[in-house]
Protein backbone atom coordinates (compact mmCIF):
# COMPACT_ATOMS: atom_id res chain seq x y z
CA UNK A 1 0.00 0.00 0.00
CA UNK A 2 1.36 3.34 -0.51
CA UNK A 3 2.45 5.34 2.15
CA UNK A 4 0.74 8.71 2.51
CA UNK A 5 3.20 12.17 3.84
CA UNK A 6 2.33 15.90 3.39
CA UNK A 7 4.51 18.57 2.21
CA UNK A 8 4.22 22.21 2.44
CA UNK A 9 3.90 23.86 -1.68
CA UNK A 10 4.46 27.67 -2.00
CA UNK A 11 0.81 28.51 -3.91
CA UNK A 12 2.12 31.28 -5.65
CA UNK A 13 5.42 29.55 -7.16
CA UNK A 14 4.77 25.49 -7.02
CA UNK A 15 8.15 25.28 -4.21
CA UNK A 16 7.88 22.48 -1.96
CA UNK A 17 9.52 22.26 1.71
CA UNK A 18 9.08 19.62 3.81
CA UNK A 19 7.63 22.15 6.75
CA UNK A 20 5.29 24.88 7.08
CA UNK A 21 7.36 28.72 6.51
CA UNK A 22 6.17 32.15 6.91
CA UNK A 23 8.09 33.10 3.92
CA UNK A 24 9.12 31.22 0.72
CA UNK A 25 12.88 30.87 0.15
CA UNK A 26 11.83 30.73 -3.83
CA UNK A 27 9.64 33.66 -4.83
CA UNK A 28 9.88 35.46 -1.61
CA UNK A 29 5.82 35.72 -1.32
CA UNK A 30 4.50 35.96 2.50
CA UNK A 31 1.89 33.33 3.88
CA UNK A 32 1.67 31.04 0.49
CA UNK A 33 2.43 27.48 2.06
CA UNK A 34 -0.45 25.27 1.88
CA UNK A 35 -0.11 21.98 3.40
CA UNK A 36 -0.93 18.86 0.88
CA UNK A 37 -0.59 15.17 1.01
CA UNK A 38 1.14 13.52 -1.65
CA UNK A 39 1.24 9.78 -2.44
CA UNK A 40 5.18 8.06 -2.46
CA UNK A 41 5.70 4.88 -4.38
CA UNK A 42 5.25 1.68 -2.27
CA UNK A 43 8.63 -0.41 -1.10
CA UNK A 44 10.01 -2.63 -2.83
CA UNK A 45 9.16 -0.32 -6.41
CA UNK A 46 12.19 -0.60 -8.81
CA UNK A 47 11.99 2.16 -11.62
CA UNK A 48 12.67 1.28 -14.84
CA UNK A 49 16.24 2.40 -16.55
CA UNK A 50 15.14 1.16 -19.58
CA UNK A 51 12.61 2.92 -21.88
CA UNK A 52 11.70 2.51 -25.07
CA UNK A 53 13.71 4.57 -28.22
CA UNK A 54 10.96 7.26 -29.44
CA UNK A 55 11.08 8.79 -33.67
CA UNK A 56 13.14 11.45 -34.15
CA UNK A 57 12.07 13.32 -37.65
CA UNK A 58 14.42 15.32 -39.77
CA UNK A 59 13.34 18.96 -39.28
CA UNK A 60 12.75 19.36 -43.07
CA UNK A 61 10.72 15.69 -43.36
CA UNK A 62 8.06 17.73 -41.33
CA UNK A 63 4.65 17.97 -42.95
CA UNK A 64 3.29 21.29 -41.62
CA UNK A 65 -0.84 20.78 -41.24
CA UNK A 66 -2.18 24.03 -42.28
CA UNK A 67 -5.35 24.25 -39.28
CA UNK A 68 -7.95 26.88 -40.05
CA UNK A 69 -8.40 29.26 -36.74
CA UNK A 70 -11.99 29.29 -35.39
CA UNK A 71 -13.13 33.35 -36.61
CA UNK A 72 -14.58 34.52 -33.04
CA UNK A 73 -17.82 37.16 -33.33
CA UNK A 74 -15.59 40.13 -32.14
CA UNK A 75 -12.96 41.51 -33.85
CA UNK A 76 -11.25 42.85 -30.50
CA UNK A 77 -11.20 39.27 -29.43
CA UNK A 78 -10.07 37.79 -32.91
CA UNK A 79 -7.39 41.17 -32.83
CA UNK A 80 -5.79 39.64 -29.74
CA UNK A 81 -5.66 36.02 -30.61
CA UNK A 82 -4.30 36.68 -33.77
CA UNK A 83 -6.91 35.76 -36.10
CA UNK A 84 -9.11 33.41 -34.09
CA UNK A 85 -8.59 30.48 -32.06
CA UNK A 86 -6.35 27.39 -32.52
CA UNK A 87 -7.47 24.04 -32.96
CA UNK A 88 -6.22 22.47 -29.66
CA UNK A 89 -5.01 25.53 -28.19
CA UNK A 90 -5.04 26.46 -24.23
CA UNK A 91 -6.54 29.95 -23.66
CA UNK A 92 -6.19 31.22 -20.22
CA UNK A 93 -7.99 34.50 -19.42
CA UNK A 94 -7.94 36.16 -15.74
CA UNK A 95 -9.10 39.64 -14.56
CA UNK A 96 -10.13 40.90 -11.13
CA UNK A 97 -13.67 39.64 -10.03
CA UNK A 98 -16.64 41.50 -11.35
CA UNK A 99 -14.45 42.70 -14.30
CA UNK A 100 -16.55 40.80 -16.65
CA UNK A 101 -14.38 37.42 -17.58
CA UNK A 102 -17.48 35.37 -17.69
CA UNK A 103 -19.78 37.71 -19.17
CA UNK A 104 -16.95 38.03 -22.31
CA UNK A 105 -16.68 34.47 -22.80
CA UNK A 106 -20.37 33.69 -22.79
CA UNK A 107 -21.51 36.63 -24.84
CA UNK A 108 -18.74 35.29 -27.19
CA UNK A 109 -19.27 31.60 -26.99
CA UNK A 110 -23.55 32.71 -27.57
CA UNK A 111 -22.72 34.79 -30.55
CA UNK A 112 -21.43 31.84 -32.59
CA UNK A 113 -23.24 30.36 -35.50
CA UNK A 114 -22.93 26.41 -35.62
CA UNK A 115 -20.48 25.91 -33.44
CA UNK A 116 -21.34 23.20 -30.40
CA UNK A 117 -19.66 24.85 -27.50
CA UNK A 118 -19.53 22.65 -23.63
CA UNK A 119 -19.87 26.09 -21.14
CA UNK A 120 -18.39 24.50 -17.42
CA UNK A 121 -18.70 26.15 -14.86
CA UNK A 122 -18.01 25.55 -11.22
CA UNK A 123 -19.27 28.86 -9.72
CA UNK A 124 -22.94 29.45 -10.63
CA UNK A 125 -25.98 27.48 -10.91
CA UNK A 126 -27.80 26.77 -14.71
CA UNK A 127 -30.49 28.83 -13.76
CA UNK A 128 -27.78 31.75 -12.68
CA UNK A 129 -26.18 31.18 -16.36
CA UNK A 130 -29.32 31.00 -17.97
CA UNK A 131 -30.19 34.45 -16.50
CA UNK A 132 -27.02 35.88 -17.53
CA UNK A 133 -27.16 34.57 -21.20
CA UNK A 134 -30.77 35.95 -21.89
CA UNK A 135 -29.70 39.61 -21.25
CA UNK A 136 -26.94 38.97 -23.19
CA UNK A 137 -29.40 37.38 -26.00
CA UNK A 138 -28.74 33.86 -27.13
CA UNK A 139 -27.66 33.41 -30.72
CA UNK A 140 -26.29 29.96 -30.23
CA UNK A 141 -28.83 27.02 -29.88
CA UNK A 142 -26.03 24.48 -29.44
CA UNK A 143 -24.31 25.92 -26.08
CA UNK A 144 -24.31 23.42 -23.76
CA UNK A 145 -24.45 24.52 -19.85
CA UNK A 146 -22.96 21.63 -17.15
CA UNK A 147 -22.26 22.90 -13.70
CA UNK A 148 -19.24 20.22 -12.30
CA UNK A 149 -15.98 20.71 -10.59
CA UNK A 150 -14.98 17.09 -10.51
CA UNK A 151 -12.41 16.88 -13.35
CA UNK A 152 -12.98 12.67 -14.10
CA UNK A 153 -16.64 13.90 -14.93
CA UNK A 154 -15.89 17.18 -16.79
CA UNK A 155 -14.11 14.93 -19.16
CA UNK A 156 -16.55 12.04 -19.46
CA UNK A 157 -19.30 14.37 -20.67
CA UNK A 158 -16.93 16.34 -23.07
CA UNK A 159 -16.18 13.13 -24.68
CA UNK A 160 -20.15 12.38 -24.78
CA UNK A 161 -20.87 15.93 -26.13
CA UNK A 162 -18.03 16.21 -28.45
CA UNK A 163 -18.39 20.12 -28.19
CA UNK A 164 -16.60 22.72 -30.97
CA UNK A 165 -14.94 24.62 -28.39
CA UNK A 166 -14.71 24.21 -24.05
CA UNK A 167 -14.77 27.02 -21.59
CA UNK A 168 -13.89 26.82 -18.11
CA UNK A 169 -15.07 28.80 -15.33
CA UNK A 170 -12.94 28.72 -13.65
CA UNK A 171 -9.81 26.15 -13.62
CA UNK A 172 -8.86 26.60 -9.63
CA UNK A 173 -12.56 25.68 -8.72
CA UNK A 174 -12.35 22.45 -10.33
CA UNK A 175 -10.52 19.62 -8.69
CA UNK A 176 -9.52 15.66 -9.36
CA UNK A 177 -10.56 13.19 -6.87
CA UNK A 178 -7.19 11.40 -7.02
CA UNK A 179 -5.89 13.99 -5.21
CA UNK A 180 -6.48 14.89 -1.34
CA UNK A 181 -5.64 18.88 -1.31
CA UNK A 182 -8.76 20.89 -2.27
CA UNK A 183 -9.42 22.88 -5.24
CA UNK A 184 -7.14 25.58 -6.05
CA UNK A 185 -4.18 24.02 -4.90
CA UNK A 186 -1.12 23.67 -6.83
CA UNK A 187 -1.41 19.99 -7.26
CA UNK A 188 -5.29 20.50 -8.33
CA UNK A 189 -4.41 23.66 -10.64
CA UNK A 190 -1.65 21.50 -12.56
CA UNK A 191 -3.63 18.08 -12.91
CA UNK A 192 -6.37 19.63 -13.99
CA UNK A 193 -5.06 21.27 -16.80
CA UNK A 194 -2.66 18.63 -17.26
CA UNK A 195 -5.92 16.42 -17.95
CA UNK A 196 -7.32 19.10 -20.24
CA UNK A 197 -4.44 19.35 -21.92
CA UNK A 198 -4.17 16.04 -23.04
CA UNK A 199 -7.82 16.28 -24.58
CA UNK A 200 -7.67 19.46 -26.40
CA UNK A 201 -4.07 18.19 -28.36
CA UNK A 202 -5.89 14.84 -28.88
CA UNK A 203 -9.05 15.69 -30.09
CA UNK A 204 -8.10 19.01 -31.82
CA UNK A 205 -10.80 21.29 -29.42
CA UNK A 206 -9.71 24.68 -28.20
CA UNK A 207 -10.17 24.88 -24.39
CA UNK A 208 -11.02 28.53 -22.72
CA UNK A 209 -9.87 28.57 -19.06
CA UNK A 210 -11.40 31.64 -16.93
CA UNK A 211 -8.80 32.00 -14.00
CA UNK A 212 -8.86 34.09 -10.65
CA UNK A 213 -5.80 36.50 -10.07
CA UNK A 214 -4.51 37.14 -6.54
CA UNK A 215 -3.75 40.24 -4.41
CA UNK A 216 -0.61 41.35 -6.77
CA UNK A 217 -3.05 41.18 -10.05
CA UNK A 218 -1.58 37.73 -11.11
CA UNK A 219 -3.23 34.80 -12.48
CA UNK A 220 -3.64 33.12 -8.96
CA UNK A 221 -1.63 29.22 -9.44
CA UNK A 222 1.53 28.31 -10.31
CA UNK A 223 3.44 29.81 -12.50
CA UNK A 224 3.34 26.70 -14.50
CA UNK A 225 -0.14 27.22 -15.41
CA UNK A 226 1.02 30.22 -17.58
CA UNK A 227 3.84 27.82 -19.51
CA UNK A 228 1.48 24.59 -19.89
CA UNK A 229 -0.92 27.30 -22.00
CA UNK A 230 -0.49 28.49 -25.40
CA UNK A 231 -2.22 31.87 -24.26
CA UNK A 232 -2.67 34.42 -21.11
CA UNK A 233 -4.58 37.02 -21.35
CA UNK A 234 -5.85 39.45 -19.00
CA UNK A 235 -9.48 41.37 -19.02
CA UNK A 236 -8.41 44.83 -17.19
CA UNK A 237 -10.29 48.02 -16.38
CA UNK A 238 -12.12 49.56 -13.37
CA UNK A 239 -15.48 48.83 -11.96
CA UNK A 240 -15.89 52.26 -11.73
CA UNK A 241 -15.77 53.18 -15.47
CA UNK A 242 -16.92 51.79 -18.59
CA UNK A 243 -14.18 50.40 -20.84
CA UNK A 244 -12.05 47.09 -20.38
CA UNK A 245 -8.74 46.01 -22.16
CA UNK A 246 -8.52 43.05 -22.97
CA UNK A 247 -4.35 42.61 -23.15
CA UNK A 248 -2.19 39.42 -23.99
CA UNK A 249 0.51 38.29 -21.46
CA UNK A 250 1.82 35.30 -23.75
CA UNK A 251 0.31 33.86 -26.79
CA UNK A 252 2.05 30.88 -29.02
CA UNK A 253 0.05 31.86 -31.99
CA UNK A 254 -0.14 35.58 -32.83
CA UNK A 255 1.67 39.31 -31.12
CA UNK A 256 1.45 40.24 -27.56
CA UNK A 257 1.38 43.78 -28.32
CA UNK A 258 -2.22 43.97 -29.67
CA UNK A 259 -5.43 45.02 -27.27
CA UNK A 260 -8.89 44.70 -27.47
CA UNK A 261 -11.07 47.18 -26.63
CA UNK A 262 -14.80 46.56 -24.69
CA UNK A 263 -16.92 48.85 -23.31
CA UNK A 264 -19.55 47.44 -20.40
CA UNK A 265 -23.08 47.82 -21.49
CA UNK A 266 -26.20 46.81 -19.46
CA UNK A 267 -26.63 44.16 -22.03
CA UNK A 268 -23.13 43.07 -21.88
CA UNK A 269 -20.09 43.84 -23.83
CA UNK A 270 -20.00 45.69 -26.62
CA UNK A 271 -16.73 46.01 -28.53
CA UNK A 272 -15.01 49.06 -29.53
CA UNK A 273 -13.42 49.02 -32.95
CA UNK A 274 -12.08 52.92 -33.02
CA UNK A 275 -10.51 53.58 -29.24
CA UNK A 276 -8.21 56.46 -30.17
CA UNK A 277 -10.21 59.28 -28.39
CA UNK A 278 -12.42 57.03 -25.61
CA UNK A 279 -10.17 58.41 -22.77
CA UNK A 280 -10.96 61.97 -23.60
CA UNK A 281 -13.23 64.42 -22.40
CA UNK A 282 -14.11 68.00 -23.74
CA UNK A 283 -15.00 68.97 -19.53
CA UNK A 284 -11.42 70.17 -18.89
CA UNK A 285 -11.08 72.38 -21.85
CA UNK A 286 -9.22 75.41 -20.27
CA UNK A 287 -8.46 74.16 -17.00
CA UNK A 288 -4.82 73.85 -15.45
CA UNK A 289 -2.91 70.85 -15.16
CA UNK A 290 -4.75 68.74 -17.58
CA UNK A 291 -2.77 67.84 -20.64
CA UNK A 292 -3.20 64.77 -23.89
CA UNK A 293 -0.55 62.09 -24.20
CA UNK A 294 -0.26 59.35 -26.51
CA UNK A 295 -0.22 55.23 -25.52
CA UNK A 296 0.61 52.62 -28.13
CA UNK A 297 -0.79 49.78 -28.14
CA UNK A 298 0.89 47.19 -30.80
CA UNK A 299 -1.13 48.89 -33.91
CA UNK A 300 -3.41 51.28 -32.24
CA UNK A 301 -2.35 54.53 -30.54
CA UNK A 302 -4.49 55.56 -27.81
CA UNK A 303 -4.65 59.36 -26.46
CA UNK A 304 -4.93 59.92 -23.02
CA UNK A 305 -5.60 62.46 -20.80
CA UNK A 306 -3.45 63.17 -17.56
CA UNK A 307 -4.79 65.36 -14.41
CA UNK A 308 -2.23 67.08 -12.04
CA UNK A 309 -2.29 68.73 -9.03
CA UNK A 310 0.15 70.40 -6.86
CA UNK A 311 -0.77 72.47 -3.63
CA UNK A 312 0.94 73.54 -0.41
CA UNK A 313 1.58 70.48 1.76
CA UNK A 314 -1.08 69.89 4.94
CA UNK A 315 0.87 67.57 7.03
CA UNK A 316 4.67 68.14 7.81
CA UNK A 317 5.62 65.16 4.80
CA UNK A 318 4.21 66.15 1.58
CA UNK A 319 1.98 63.77 -0.17
CA UNK A 320 2.99 61.86 -3.28
CA UNK A 321 -0.18 59.75 -5.34
CA UNK A 322 -0.32 58.34 -8.37
CA UNK A 323 -3.22 57.03 -9.66
CA UNK A 324 -3.19 55.10 -13.04
CA UNK A 325 0.81 55.70 -13.41
CA UNK A 326 4.07 54.13 -11.86
CA UNK A 327 4.12 56.06 -8.55
CA UNK A 328 8.35 56.03 -8.46
CA UNK A 329 8.45 57.40 -11.85
CA UNK A 330 6.17 59.99 -10.73
CA UNK A 331 8.58 61.12 -8.01
CA UNK A 332 11.24 61.28 -10.69
CA UNK A 333 9.46 63.11 -12.53
CA UNK A 334 9.15 65.32 -9.70
CA UNK A 335 12.49 65.47 -8.63
CA UNK A 336 13.80 66.15 -12.01
CA UNK A 337 11.48 69.42 -12.26
CA UNK A 338 13.37 70.41 -9.15
CA UNK A 339 16.71 70.12 -9.94
CA UNK A 340 16.21 70.99 -13.71
CA UNK A 341 14.03 73.91 -13.53
CA UNK A 342 14.52 74.71 -9.76
CA UNK A 343 10.57 74.61 -9.01
CA UNK A 344 10.30 74.04 -5.15
CA UNK A 345 8.37 70.97 -4.85
CA UNK A 346 9.81 69.45 -1.65
CA UNK A 347 7.33 71.22 -0.02
CA UNK A 348 4.43 70.56 -1.99
CA UNK A 349 1.39 68.36 -2.41
CA UNK A 350 1.66 66.68 -5.86
CA UNK A 351 -1.17 64.41 -7.15
CA UNK A 352 -1.52 62.90 -10.12
CA UNK A 353 -4.51 60.32 -12.43
CA UNK A 354 -5.12 58.69 -15.75
CA UNK A 355 -8.45 59.87 -16.53
CA UNK A 356 -10.17 56.89 -18.13
CA UNK A 357 -9.22 53.81 -15.01
CA UNK A 358 -6.85 52.47 -16.92
CA UNK A 359 -3.05 51.88 -15.91
CA UNK A 360 -0.52 53.45 -18.05
CA UNK A 361 3.57 51.90 -18.39
CA UNK A 362 4.47 53.75 -21.47
CA UNK A 363 7.31 55.66 -21.24
CA UNK A 364 5.67 58.24 -23.96
CA UNK A 365 3.50 59.61 -21.47
CA UNK A 366 6.32 61.32 -19.37
CA UNK A 367 6.54 64.25 -21.01
CA UNK A 368 2.97 64.72 -20.55
CA UNK A 369 2.95 64.15 -16.77
CA UNK A 370 5.69 66.51 -16.59
CA UNK A 371 3.46 68.96 -18.71
CA UNK A 372 0.45 68.72 -16.58
CA UNK A 373 2.53 69.38 -13.21
CA UNK A 374 4.28 72.65 -14.48
CA UNK A 375 0.83 73.79 -15.52
CA UNK A 376 -0.61 73.20 -12.16
CA UNK A 377 2.00 74.70 -10.58
CA UNK A 378 2.14 77.95 -12.34
CA UNK A 379 -2.05 77.46 -12.40
CA UNK A 380 -2.02 77.93 -16.08
CA UNK A 381 -3.83 76.15 -18.76
CA UNK A 382 -1.71 74.78 -21.52
CA UNK A 383 -2.54 75.47 -25.16
CA UNK A 384 -5.96 74.04 -26.30
CA UNK A 385 -5.43 70.43 -28.86
CA UNK A 386 -1.91 70.35 -27.71
CA UNK A 387 -0.39 66.74 -27.23
CA UNK A 388 2.68 65.91 -25.27
CA UNK A 389 4.68 62.61 -26.39
CA UNK A 390 7.99 61.78 -24.84
CA UNK A 391 10.52 60.45 -22.61
CA UNK A 392 12.08 62.03 -19.52
CA UNK A 393 15.75 60.63 -18.71
CA UNK A 394 17.26 61.56 -15.21
CA UNK A 395 19.76 64.42 -16.87
CA UNK A 396 16.56 66.38 -17.86
CA UNK A 397 16.69 65.18 -21.82
CA UNK A 398 13.97 64.11 -24.06
CA UNK A 399 14.20 60.90 -24.92
CA UNK A 400 12.99 59.78 -28.01
CA UNK A 401 10.13 57.10 -28.37
CA UNK A 402 8.56 53.95 -30.48
CA UNK A 403 6.12 54.60 -33.05
CA UNK A 404 6.29 58.06 -33.30
CA UNK A 405 4.85 58.65 -36.47
CA UNK A 406 1.73 56.58 -35.89
CA UNK A 407 1.48 58.47 -32.92
CA UNK A 408 1.72 61.77 -33.90
CA UNK A 409 -0.79 60.92 -37.26
CA UNK A 410 -3.27 59.54 -35.16
CA UNK A 411 -3.04 62.92 -32.60
CA UNK A 412 -3.74 64.69 -35.75
CA UNK A 413 -6.20 62.98 -36.84
CA UNK A 414 -8.30 63.48 -33.72
CA UNK A 415 -7.47 67.29 -33.90
CA UNK A 416 -4.57 67.46 -31.93
CA UNK A 417 -2.75 71.07 -33.93
CA UNK A 418 0.34 70.79 -31.68
CA UNK A 419 2.22 68.11 -31.24
CA UNK A 420 5.46 68.07 -28.54
CA UNK A 421 7.87 65.61 -29.26
CA UNK A 422 12.21 64.86 -29.03
CA UNK A 423 13.97 66.86 -31.13
CA UNK A 424 16.45 63.63 -31.61
CA UNK A 425 13.21 62.50 -33.71
CA UNK A 426 12.90 64.99 -36.02
CA UNK A 427 14.19 62.58 -39.32
CA UNK A 428 11.10 59.87 -37.79
CA UNK A 429 8.09 62.28 -38.75
CA UNK A 430 6.46 62.58 -42.12
CA UNK A 431 7.48 66.12 -43.40
CA UNK A 432 3.76 66.76 -44.45
CA UNK A 433 2.77 67.30 -40.02
CA UNK A 434 2.47 70.95 -39.33
CA UNK A 435 2.73 72.22 -36.23
CA UNK A 436 5.07 69.76 -34.43
CA UNK A 437 7.14 71.49 -31.77
CA UNK A 438 11.03 69.87 -31.80
CA UNK A 439 11.97 70.07 -27.70
CA UNK A 440 15.28 68.39 -26.40
CA UNK A 441 15.82 68.87 -22.64
CA UNK A 442 13.16 70.15 -19.70
CA UNK A 443 14.36 73.71 -19.86
CA UNK A 444 13.65 74.40 -23.63
CA UNK A 445 10.37 72.51 -23.03
CA UNK A 446 9.48 75.02 -20.10
CA UNK A 447 10.32 77.68 -22.11
CA UNK A 448 8.14 77.02 -25.01
CA UNK A 449 5.34 75.50 -23.12
CA UNK A 450 2.99 78.32 -22.83
CA UNK A 451 4.00 80.17 -26.05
Amino acid sequence: MAKEKTVFVCQNCGYISPKWAGKCSNCFSWNSFIEEVVQSKPSGFKKSTEAKAGNAVRINDITQKRLSRIALPYSEFNRVLGGGLVPGSLILLGGEPGIGKSTLVLQTVLSLDNRKVLYVSGEESESQIHLRAERIGIKNDDCYIFTETNIEKIIATIKVVGPEIIVIDSIQTVASSDLTSSPGTVSQIRECTRLLQEYAKEFNVPVILIGHINKDGDIAGPMSLEHIVDAVFQFEGDNNHFYRLLRPKKNRFGSTYEIGVFEMMNHGLKEVTDPGNILLTDDNIGLSGVAYGSLAEGSRSLMIEIQSLIGNAVYSSPQRTATGFDSRKFQMILAVIEKRLGLHLSQKDAFVNIAGGIKVNDTAADLAVLASVISSYYDKPLGENTCFIGELGLSGQIRPVSFIDKRVSEAIRLGFKNVFISAAQKSDINTKHKNIHLVSDVRDFASKLFQ
